[in-house]
């Protein structure tokens, strides 16, 4: 039988390596969104729109769109990526909000932690 500190490293290591898998598409992701909601997500793209925003306190975040060709997500980073448009990765944790009035609404996003670039000689890592 396993430990339960043993059982836990496993469980991380899944995590982690689920974390790392081949990205995937924008389209894919908001095709089955209730799948990927809070999990960590890889997505392949190109960056536009990028917006730097200051908060009352001073807090700086990053915002972009993020889109495969057909679909586009809404991005925010509290990183300044090292490119601003172009072709990328993230990773970061897909969120999916949604609330109801008179009709059903729902905003997805993705909270980024790391912004890979890619540029002609090869991606660069911020």
């Amino acid at each position: 039988m396993l430990s339960s500190p043993l059982l836990s490293l496993g469980v991380a290591l899944v995590a982690v390596t689920a974390a790392q898998a081949a990205p995937i598409s924008v389209g894919e992701l908001l095709s089955d969104p209730d799948r990927f909601r809070d999990q960590p997500v890889t997505v392949g793209g190109t960056m536009s729109n990028f917006r730097e925003h200051v908060s009352r306190t001073g807090t700086r975040s990053y915002t972009f769109d993020f889109s495969d060709g057909t679909q586009t997500i809404h991005v925010v980073s509290y990183e300044k990526p090292q490119c601003q448009s172009g072709a990328a990765t993230v990773e970061g944790t897909f969120e999916q909000l949604k609330w109801r009035s008179k009709v059903n609404y729902s905003y997805e996003e993705i909270k980024a932690w790391n912004v890979t670039c890619v540029r002609g000689d090869g991606p660069k890592t911020e």
